[in-house]
């Protein structure tokens, strides 16, 4: 991958134009023009320069189902695939596809970690170990800039949870900030080169984010060597001259910022000097060269040099396979293990029956700004029907629904919305596939904000029940709410009492009212809003929504029906889900149970005696008391676009589930060894120091979580049978080499995950090390590689050894310290299950 910021060409370039721009102007390139774009100056040859989310899928500019975009597994998911290598392939689809959206910057990935199992983001980060998100990370960075796109890694840094994510000031130690939160940041600017830093809203040791001098120029740009742009997050930006000055380059979303005539003002009266501002923009400059958008300098990436066409629907199918972890496959009845099914073949499945709400209604998205619009969802349903052999006897039913909640309007309603203007002329129609009208900054084709006064979402709704479907509203205005002719609601819909102004612009749903509804037959509906404009509004925006609920259905009534269909069935696949209410952006989780009734679904189907195979359709970790009553547990995450494509091929045994956990997942909250997200007089303190996930679980006697990182199960069985240690001389970066041979014992050909740790040593006199082994981790990941192999065959692979995995922050010399000793690299298949161990001596050189 070509870097511009070393072509002379494009240095050239970007001096030039820099010099023809005169204050204001400068100033005004480091504010967004609107919600997802920055300013064009023709004078200069540089054109708009447009951002859009990108963990999953890209959205673009329009935030609406009408604009489709792939969708991709989850981050946790991504993660869960221990694949750097495929992190690349999504990265470079996204870059095809932010290119075909006109999109020039990803904002995305999220590497920060899962200090807590409460949350509320994790499905969109990978994991709670720094290592691991740093390789994934590293891969997705490099993949979407191999397409010529730009990346924002984010959120710079700490911003582990939601709860009061705007002014919460996190107090983390010096040894955790660098050997934990900042450790992936560091990874990937060091082996991928990003382009840009996304600065999180929290502060960190007294400071914002936004203005932090001593972490965005200190740290990564002078000690680090980062050369990219830093963008805040948005509306993250709160001083002027404090964040010109701590680093920030770009204040986002615009038009109304804390830089453009600010910040020229500033300029002119001292408060900031030119050249300050000058080096924002020279870095803001160079990214429009990397991405294409200033004339007279190469891009980064020519498009000769992009990779070729990719298939979205079938990486996307590849991806959410390879991310399922199998975590229990224990059959029953002496029977050996359930999956995978037979299906159709002698001594098969002959009846297989499928039950869940998320079954029918596939949960491949967490909520918030990650969402986006796929133009198709193959659901559990859909993908098994398609794939069972017809002499199998498939059956569905829903069993517990995990939300009581009204949902956007989406199966069954064809929608657009009209806009008009005060006095009633049309100015702009748009299809409406979700319901949902989120318009930040833009609008329909012939629409302005300034004249737009009423948008209807107009339609028809076709049930697939009969009985009484709710109604209600989502958002901020005058509502009028008509189904099949009844008013349901009118009258005005005010914000939400909330700190977070994303929570306050989408607002909570409301239930309006219920209408007597015959399946099959379609009515009319409509939901007219006359358009609120709050004063101290920051964004020109129309936001609100229609939302349904399908007729409730006696709870216990629906269990019997599972039941039923589970005892008549040789084998019952359960799909059990959170919702948007529990795993979005904006708040953190109070608890980590499954939504409704699903638990007691679960355990009644599995009382049946049907072999009951459990798939957890959840972003992040959910408690499951029942997990050793079932057959099976396959975790599936968010599994994107081809969730049901991608559940058959592994159910079924076309494919095996490829995936380990990036997080351990304890039994019960009240284990967990970090719960604090909630901040106290505006401060959160990570007391725990460099002790989350598995380095907590280690230290803790008596208790063992449900399943430890790093695990999962595959089709066939794998020894270890040898492993080396080679050291490399001198004082680079590298303590040497780990090579290690596995041989398949199974029957079927697989894949396997060998993860290295590498445990600290004892104290050791002879070396004189004065280290503490209490104030270590017991063991952390250090190293890991993916071997295939077919049954009886052996493969090795050969695992390189970082230096920093023998090393500490020594936060009074403020450096990175080798602990010498002689260590022991583990290799194994979680960090519960090491099976080989090679000693792995450290020297300090002379």
């Amino acid at each position: 991958m070509a870097d511009a910021i070393d072509d002379e060409g494009t240095a050239e370039a970007v001096e030039k134009a820099l010099g023809l721009l005169d204050l204001d102007t400068k100033a005004r390139l480091l504010s967004g023009q609107d919600m997802w774009s920055l300013p064009a100056v023709p004078a200069i040859g540089l054109r708009s320069l447009v951002m859009s989310d990108g963990p999953i899928g890209v959205r673009g500019v329009h935030w609406t189902a009408d604009d489709p975009s792939i969708a991709l597994p989850s981050p946790t998911a991504l993660a869960a695939t221990w694949d750097p290598e495929l992190a690349r392939r999504a990265g470079r689809l996204l870059a095809q596809e932010a290119r075909r959206k006109g999109v020039h910057v990803l904002l995305a990935p999220t590497v920060n970690l899962h200090r807590s199992p409460l949350g509320g983001r994790h499905f969109e980060a990978y994991s709670e170990d720094p290592y691991l998100t740093g390789e994934i990370g590293t891969g997705y960075v490099t993949g979407v800039q191999d397409g010529g796109v730009g990346t924002t890694v984010k959120h710079f840094v700490a911003n582990d949870a939601e709860t009061e994510r705007f002014t919460v000031d996190n107090e983390v130690g010096a040894r955790a900030l660098r050997e934990l939160y900042l450790a992936p940041f560091e990874a990937i600017v060091k082996n991928a080169r990003p382009w840009g830093i996304m600065a999180a809203y929290n502060g960190v040791n007294g400071s914002t984010m936004t203005e932090h001098r001593e972490l965005q120029q200190g740290v990564l740009r002078e000690e680090w060597g980062f050369d990219g742009f830093i963008v805040s997050d948005w509306l993250a930006a709160r001083d002027t001259v404090r964040g010109l000055k701590g680093g920030l380059d770009v204040a986002m979303p615009g038009p109304r910022t804390v830089y453009g005539e600010a910040l020229a003002a500033a300029v002119r009266d001292g408060r900031v000097t030119e050249a300050e501002l000058d080096e924002a923009v020279r870095r803001l400059l160079t990214l429009a060269a990397r991405v294409g958008v200033l004339d007279g300098a190469a891009p980064a990436v020519a498009p000769a040099d992009r990779p070729g066409p990719i298939d979205g629907d079938a990486l996307a199918r590849e991806i959410a396979r390879r991310s399922f972890v199998l975590l229990r496959n224990e059959g029953a009845g002496g029977r050996g293990a359930v999956l995978p099914l037979t299906a159709g073949a002698p001594g098969g499945v002959r009846s297989l029956a499928l039950i869940g709400a998320a079954a029918r209604d596939a949960r491949v998205l967490g909520g918030g700004s990650a969402v986006v619009f796929p133009d198709h969802v193959v659901s559990p349903l859909d993908g098994l029907r398609a794939a069972l052999p017809p002499e199998v006897q498939f059956s569905y039913a829903v069993g517990a629904d995990p939300t009581d909640e009204l949902t956007p309007a989406a199966q069954g309603f064809e929608l657009r919305a009209v806009v008009r203007a005060a006095d009633g002329r049309v100015l702009g129609e748009s299809r409406l596939p979700g319901g949902q009208v989120q318009w930040i900054s833009d609008f329909p084709e012939g629409v302005s904000y300034e004249e737009l006064h009423t948008v209807e979402t107009v339609g028809t709704f076709t049930p697939r029940e009969s009985g009484a479907h709710s109604f209600g509203t989502r958002g901020l205005g005058g509502l009028r709410l008509v189904v099949d002719g009844k008013v349901l609601f009118e009258g005005e819909q005010l914000p939400p009492d909330v700190d977070d102004p994303f929570e306050a612009f989408m607002g909570s749903p409301v239930p309006r009212g219920q209408v007597e509804l015959t399946a099959g037959a379609p009515v009319e509906v409509s939901l007219t809003c006359a358009v609120a404009r709050p004063e101290e509004a920051l964004l020109d925006a129309v936001s609100f929504g229609l939302l349904h609920r399908a007729p409730e259905r006696d709870a216990e009534e629906l269990l019997q029906e599972a039941v039923a269909a589970a005892s008549a069935a040789e084998v019952a696949v359960v799909v059990v889900a959170t919702t948007e209410r529990v795993e979005s952006e904006g708040f953190d989780r109070g608890h980590l149970r499954l939504p409704g009734r699903q638990d007691e679904l679960v355990r009644r189907v599995a009382a049946t005696g049907t072999p009951t195979v459990v798939v957890v359709n959840a972003g992040s970790p959910v408690e499951m008391a029942w997990r050793e009553e079932v057959a099976a547990v396959l975790l599936s995450w968010f599994p994107g676009q081809e969730a049901g494509a991608a559940l058959a091929d592994v159910l079924l045994g076309a494919e095996e589930p490829g995936g380990r956990l990036p997080t351990t997942w304890p039994e019960r909250l009240e284990d967990a060894p970090v719960s604090a997200v909630t901040p106290s007089e505006g401060r959160l303190v990570y007391d725990e120091g460099v002790f989350i996930g598995y380095r907590a679980w280690e230290r803790r006697e008596g208790i063992a979580p449900a399943y430890w990182f790093g695990h999962g199960l595959g089709y066939t069985d794998w020894a270890y049978e040898a492993m080396d240690f080679t050291p490399v001389e001198g004082d680079g970066e590298a303590l040497g080499t780990v090579t290690v041979r596995v041989r398949n014992t199974g029957a079927r050909a697989g894949r396997e995950v060998v993860q290295l740790y590498l445990t600290v040593p004892e104290n050791d006199v002879e070396n004189g090390t004065q280290d503490d082994a209490e104030d270590r981790p017991v063991r952390s990941l250090a190293g890991f590689a993916s071997v295939t192999a077919a049954p009886g065959e052996t493969a090795e692979v050969s695992i390189p050894l970082s230096r920093r995995a023998a090393e500490i922050w020594d936060g009074t010399k403020g450096a990175w310290q080798l602990i010498p000793g002689t260590y022991t690299a583990e290799a194994g298949r979680s960090v519960a299950d090491r099976r080989l161990w090679a000693p792995v001596p450290v020297r300090t050189t002379a």
